[in-house]
């Protein structure tokens, strides 16, 4: 009889094959136990995503070097030391506030952060997330940090239904990208896009997303009120 550890196994196997070779998949491990996280790394998802830095931080110290640790969730700046100990990429930089509490405990762990910022694609007021006419000056700001290193992009966008009528907001979030990777900044290295999760994904990679973060369809479905 199949173990639920064997289900998320062959589960997070499936869906890797739909995903291109150049992408990376961030396992949204929000409510996941240990054991369900092993089972998507024994399936060869490299990368595990995190909202809480609390919720991170027993499980980076139990399964450690076998992943590569995102921040996937609104990061405040009281949580900002922790995070930069615990965390191998932080996706959500949405000020300069916290971008510089980040480069100060950098300092202290001897440490170049790798950060995306984070774009309110929707100008939703209940999410996080700089807005799409600030970008450009938040990382223009951050470009002047010496401990941190803006990598890209992130953006939720809104959550619908119908993942079709996500693509235009993930549409947004693309130029943004290429306007930003044109400006040439120093210290700036616009690589990655991340965007979509379990209902969007698909749209998000064929609006040029090379991360994705999927909780649902990864884990078990006994879980689907995660992301």
């Amino acid at each position: 009889m199949q173990t639920e550890f064997d289900k998320i196994t062959a589960s997070a196997r499936r869906l890797l094959e739909t995903i291109p070779p150049h992408v990376i998949l961030v396992a949204a491990a929000k409510g996941r136990s240990n054991a369900e996280v092993e089972a998507v790394l024994q399936a060869g998802v490299t990368h595990v995503g995190h909202n809480y830095v609390q919720e991170a931080e027993p499980m980076i110290e139990a399964l450690g070097s076998s992943a590569t640790w995102h921040m996937i969730g609104h990061l405040q700046r009281n949580k900002a030391k922790k995070a930069v100990a615990a965390f191998d990429l932080i996706e959500t930089v949405d000020s300069l506030k916290l971008a510089k509490a980040l480069d100060r405990y950098c300092v202290n762990h001897d440490k170049i952060m790798q950060v995306l910022v984070e774009v309110n694609i929707g100008r939703e007021s209940n999410k996080s997330g700089v807005m799409p006419e600030n970008v450009d000056k938040l990382i223009k700001g951050m470009s002047q940090l010496a401990h941190v290193r803006v990598l890209g992009l992130m953006t939720m966008g809104p959550r619908f239904g119908n993942p079709e009528n996500a693509r235009p907001y993930f549409q947004q979030a693309r130029e943004i990208f290429y306007r930003v990777s044109s400006m040439r900044l120093p210290n700036i290295t616009m690589r990655y896009l991340s965007m979509g999760m379990s209902n969007s994904y698909e749209v998000a990679l064929e609006e040029g997303a090379n991360i994705v973060r999927i909780g649902t369809r990864l884990f078990s479905p006994r879980h689907e009120n995660s992301k």
